[in-house]
């Protein structure tokens, strides 16, 4: 390893704070400030599973403190990002959430996380955006929750996909996104465009798999590798650089995983979020890093959301991507956000 890798590798720790042990908590869970031991009249969290589409999803549900089930809560569903589980960030907004009094759900995708399905790691957006369908469907049948008073929140892939699932599904009465990740442009695309002539050789790459699928060969697999710390440094993006070691380094979880079926692809690199996003007509809250190297598909996606006039585009001042998931002050100006908007329209 150079010097300067090594000054970048130790940089990014820095920068990313304390590892945190997904066995030092009775929840295995690795946010900051995570709930360690349900507490009467505190915010609980009640690990959950149901069924969708034939699949056990694993999810946690948290209650506000001063929860009754015969009340009425209004009800918030938490997708997660790419490669991320319900332990990680999406567990931390739904914490901070239910502690202004909502009750939330974070579920781990099928066949991801915890959650059922085989092969391990599909991820297919069909099922991504049926995933937050099924909380929807979980969390509006929960004791105490006001199915008529239900909002949806997506991070990352998973904002993304949250807000596939809005326009269609006209339960949600308010839709917000942070970090919004555009699954399909990327893996079409790549990361600012930065893969667009190799489209045609990666698709083909995507059908020789489900061919060697079908046969029932080796499931091949895309987007993971055991990278060492001079790669990690040497990763031409903030995302990738961060995104390593958030996942590997200081908020693992075994469930989490970069890794999906390359036959995958050949649904996510024809897909995208954008396509008919008009059809979203309910309020509409899209948060991003200001230097965020995927701000563009926020961007990108805002002035296409023309089924609606409540919308709103916040930036968070020198944020990156990764950054919004952990670093307190810019977790703390998202939910400010997300809270007022919340408030005022579920």
């Amino acid at each position: 390893m150079t010097d300067t890798q090594a000054e970048a590798i130790a940089r990014l720790m820095a920068e990313a704070g304390p590892v945190l042990d997904y066995r030092k908590n009775p929840f295995g869970l690795v946010y900051e400030d995570a709930i360690t031991a349900n507490e009467p009249g505190e915010v609980n969290i009640h690990p959950v599973t149901y069924t969708l589409n034939g699949l056990e999803i694993a999810a946690n549900v948290y209650t506000p403190a001063g929860y009754d089930p015969a009340g009425q809560f209004p009800a918030i569903t938490v997708a997660h990002p790419n490669g991320g589980v319900k332990e990680q960030t999406a567990g931390r907004y739904a914490q901070r959430l239910a502690q202004q009094g909502y009750i939330t759900i974070a579920a781990d995708a099928s066949y991801q996380g915890a959650s059922a399905g085989q092969p391990r790691s599909v991820d297919k957006p069909f099922h991504r955006t049926d995933d937050v369908h099924g909380m929807a469907d979980y969390i509006a049948r929960y004791p105490g929750a006001d199915s008529e008073r239900l909002g949806a929140l997506g991070i990352c892939g998973g904002g993304g996909y949250t807000l596939k699932a809005a326009q269609s599904d006209k339960r949600f009465k308010a839709i917000a996104t942070v970090s919004m990740f555009n699954s399909g442009l990327v893996r079409r695309n790549g990361l600012q465009d930065s893969q667009r002539d190799t489209i045609q050789q990666r698709l083909g790459q995507a059908s020789a798999a489900r061919a060697q699928e079908s046969a029932g060969g080796e499931i091949r697999y895309a987007g993971d590798s055991d990278l060492t710390d001079e790669q990690i440094a040497d990763q031409p993006f903030d995302l990738y650089r961060q995104g390593y070691v958030y996942y590997w380094k200081t908020h693992a979880c075994p469930s989490s995983t970069f890794k999906y079926t390359m036959s995958s692809l050949l649904d996510l690199m024809s897909f995208d979020v954008t396509d008919q996003i008009e059809l979203i007509d309910k309020p509409l809250l899209m948060i991003a890093g200001s230097k965020a190297d995927t701000r563009y598909m926020t961007d990108e996606a805002f002035p296409k959301a023309t089924g609606t006039q409540d919308k709103k585009l916040f930036l968070i001042e020198g944020a990156r991507h990764i950054e919004t998931y952990w670093v307190d002050k810019y977790v703390d100006a998202a939910l400010g956000e997300l809270t007022s908007f919340f408030a005022r329209t579920v």
